[in-house]
């Protein structure tokens, strides 16, 4: 038999099953057991509905800005023309490079998380898309990520931008914030986060396009949710 932990059996004391509360009193609860001691990450569940009434099933990516910030920290890296370095580094980037940073790339040496291309050098860096896309890191034009505004690209991910994107069973997941943050900002980020994710949903869709919502922390219990 699997032993608790104590702190486990302490917050399991707030466990509510069978039973939808509303968002705020969640979001309450879900920082009330966030007892450990780093800065953990309030998170959001969904569960979509993918079946379209034409065509195959519907798959959702893209990017929601949240309104609070995330609270995560991003390493951000630019790759650019070699006459755009110096307007890269202004940006904030914490990594900036051209040819130099595509070599760094192709031998594996992949110190960010996230990478903003400008689209004169995706052409070069195409070819590295086996080894970035898996880990997540291949620009994409919907996802804000290759672009000539660098600036705003930069400060974007540097901020509130999450990226989302649905599994094949319909599920998603996505932070919201930080357990340090109120409740009241993070019930604006996940108000935010949901209308967000409504707004994709396709006509060729019918019915809720949610299907169901909870929230948790990292080391926390999940709470299904009811209404706003």
């Amino acid at each position: 038999m699997k032993k608790r932990s104590k702190r486990y059996k302490e917050i399991s004391k707030n466990m509510i099953k069978d039973k939808k509360i509303e968002t705020k009193n969640i979001l309450d609860l879900v920082k009330k057991n966030s007892t450990s001691k780093f800065d953990e990450s309030i998170d959001v569940s969904l569960r979509i509905n993918l079946k379209q009434s034409k065509g195959g099933d519907f798959s959702l990516r893209t990017v929601v800005n949240l309104p609070n910030g995330s609270g995560k920290k991003n390493k951000v890296a630019v790759l650019c023309e070699p006459d755009k370095v110096e307007e890269a580094k202004k940006s904030g980037a914490d990594i900036v490079g051209s040819d130099d940073l595509i070599e760094k790339i192709a031998a594996g040496k992949f110190n960010f998380t996230k990478l903003i291309c400008t689209p004169a050098m995706m052409g070069k860096i195409g070819k590295h898309g086996k080894v970035l896309g898996p880990k997540g890191l291949m620009p994409n034009p919907k996802l804000g990520t290759v672009t000539t505004d660098i600036f705003k690209s930069v400060k974007d991910i540097k901020t509130g931008l999450v990226e989302i994107r649905n599994d094949k069973d319909g599920n998603l997941s996505s932070t919201i914030g930080r357990k340090s943050f109120s409740t009241e900002k993070l019930l604006e980020n996940y108000n935010h986060f949901i209308d967000s994710v409504k707004k994709e949903k396709p006509d060729t869709i019918k019915g809720e396009f949610i299907k169901s919502s909870f929230i948790t922390s990292t080391m926390g219990i999940s709470y299904k949710v009811g209404a706003k």
